[in-house]
């Protein structure tokens, strides 16, 4: 079946390439942040206030969460990077994301008996990507910014010194990894006090990620990933059972690719290319969709309909998707329509597919452990960011002296195929550990460009990721704006496991009961998940929007305000 894919690509004209010409719009009339955390949206705000670009608030923004949400991201993990650079209307989708280290192995993480050990996946030192955030600091500062490094990284590293408030979020994350960090010295000097979790509203300082900020703002990148500080990483990591080399620091490069791009219902969308699944998922299953006219129909069959479309698209990221410079990934076939009609053709509009029933890999709750922001600047440029550490809190280890979580990026491998990750995603052969590869991601920054508004969305959210944005620009294409596109209930479907589970609000007892009819096991959950963050801008009138989730109440934060006017 891969051999005929491979073959079929030279049929099929891809849906990637140049960009749609765009009409002249009314520039826009403020910035807009919308992030998790209201430290790191004043943050942005306040770059942009000092006359720096998107790209240089993107740095602020980004150094500030890895501070006050070590849980979601930080200097020890990585993202990815989607820009629209205004002057010279190009896109962009910067790749940050964590590689694996050289001594790593296909089979690295199964025990004597070839099963697969999740603990050594996603605990300690082993589970450790090597990190991509720093260097993309530097090089959006050096390659689109307008202010030096030390000028975007001040707020964090005054914020670091002076304090932030430790909040709801960081204190529900927490709970779950509060063994793990009381294991590790310096991760628990940094997050516990007296062994506990903090209580809310606690002043928390780290001297030592300041210290690390203002190295890389002196040296730039090498300040991390070369000389003294890189020795002492891999010393701290071997020290703790990694196989970390200064190699593998050494080597690490950022990539920029070219984004994933189609059109859908007279909009265009830009989005990301592998090795995120979440571009190439997103057009799947819109293309499956398009012939039905699904806005125009009631909930409960646009919903099946969705939710099969959904079915298939994880099924094809279990089988084919993964790091691009290591794999064979047939992008222009699994985007195309053609391939589209032939995964509809197996769609009944009364009956769900059982998942058992699709060719592919032969297998058996997420939190939001990732963040986005989104940010608009006055110029018209665009950021969309997803940076993560993986599962919350990352590996729990801090090297001590830096002031960082390490990622567990490595369990985002397809560790042996078939087993599910900690996110219950299945893979195969296309996302096998090898040295140097990246391990496929569901990070999904998205840009949605209409005649007369254009949006910047994205969601933490691990599996469920993809739907997520999927639902929210189902929002934005029927009218909504950022914050309606934020507010929307969500439900989620990945192939394997064969379950349809959904936000406790997003279906009434009736409609629930007409998706089980149609065969859809439906597991309505007691929580809420993601953490959409949006901004808009409207291009017939130059008005900015920001819309931040509701679901984290008083944590994240979305202003379109005259950052300015703030900061004066």
């Amino acid at each position: 079946m891969t051999r005929i894919l491979c073959l079929a690509l030279l049929l099929f004209a891809p849906l990637v390439g140049a960009e749609a010409p765009r009409a002249p719009a009314t520039p826009p009339h403020q910035g807009g942040v919308a992030s998790a955390n209201a430290y790191a949206t004043d943050a942005g705000l306040e770059i942009l206030a000092k006359g720096g670009n998107a790209f240089d608030a993107a740095v602020a923004v980004s150094a500030t969460l890895g501070l006050v949400e070590p849980e979601s991201s930080g200097l020890g993990g990585g993202g990815f990077l989607l820009l629209h650079v205004a002057k010279d209307g190009r896109d962009v989708f910067v790749d940050a994301r964590e590689r694996a280290p050289l001594a790593s192995a296909r089979d690295m993480f199964l025990d004597a008996a070839g099963n697969a050990d999740r603990k050594k996946s996603t605990e300690g030192a082993l589970a450790a990507g090597i990190p991509g955030t720093p260097a993309a600091l530097e090089h959006l500062a050096v390659r689109y910014g307008k202010l030096p490094l030390s000028e975007s990284l001040a707020p964090a590293i005054r914020l670091a010194r002076e304090g932030w408030k430790f909040g709801p979020k960081n204190a529900a994350m927490l709970g779950f990894r509060r063994d793990a960090i009381a294991a590790t010295p310096a991760a628990a000097a940094l997050f516990l006090r007296d062994g506990q979790v903090p209580a809310q509203g606690t002043l928390m300082r780290n001297e030592d990620y300041a210290r690390t900020l203002e190295r890389i703002a002196r040296e730039g990148a090498d300040g991390f990933y070369r000389g003294d500080y890189a020795r002492r990483l891999v010393a701290g990591v071997r020290k703790a059972g990694g196989i970390w080399t200064e190699s593998d620091l050494a080597e690490y490069r950022v990539v920029e690719r070219a984004p994933l791009r189609f059109k859908h219902r007279g909009f265009e969308i830009v989005t990301a290319p592998p090795p995120s699944s979440g571009g190439v998922a997103l057009a799947t299953i819109l293309n499956v969709l398009e012939p039905y006219g699904y806005e125009k129909m009631d909930k409960v069959p646009r919903t099946h309909l969705v939710v099969e479309a959904m079915r298939r698209a994880y099924r094809d990221r279990a089988v084919y998707l993964g790091d691009p410079d290591f794999a064979q990934v047939p992008v222009p076939l699994l985007t195309s329509r053609d391939y589209a009609a032939g995964l509809r053709a197996g769609i009944s509009a009364e009956r769900a597919t059982p998942s058992d029933m699709l060719p592919g890999v032969t297998a058996a709750a997420s939190r939001p452990d990732t963040t986005h922001f989104s940010i608009i600047d006055a110029e018209g440029n665009l950021a969309a960011v997803t940076q993560t550490v993986n599962l919350p809190y990352g590996n729990s280890l801090v090297v001590p002296g830096t002031g960082f979580l390490l990622n567990n990026e490595m369990d985002d491998f397809s560790v042996k195929p078939g087993v599910p990750n900690a996110f219950g995603l299945v893979g195969d052969d296309a996302n096998a550990i090898a040295p140097g590869k990246r391990p496929l991601s569901s990070m999904t920054p998205t840009f949605l460009i209409g005649k007369d508004r254009v949006a910047v969305l994205g969601t933490p959210g691990g599996s469920r990721i993809v739907t997520m944005v999927l639902l929210g620009l189902f929002e934005l294409m029927d009218g909504g704006g950022a914050q309606a596109a934020a507010d929307a209930p969500r439900f989620h479907h990945q192939y394997l496991p064969d379950q349809l589970s959904a936000e406790p609000e997003a279906f009434t007892a009736e409609e629930a009961a007409q998706l089980k009819a149609r065969g859809h096991d439906v597991q309505i959950g007691d929580r809420s998940w993601g953490n959409m963050q949006v901004v808009m801008w409207h291009r017939d009138t130059g008005k900015v929007e920001a819309g931040t989730d509701p679901r984290w109440k008083g944590v994240g934060k979305g202003s379109s305000s005259d950052a300015a006017s703030i900061y004066r």
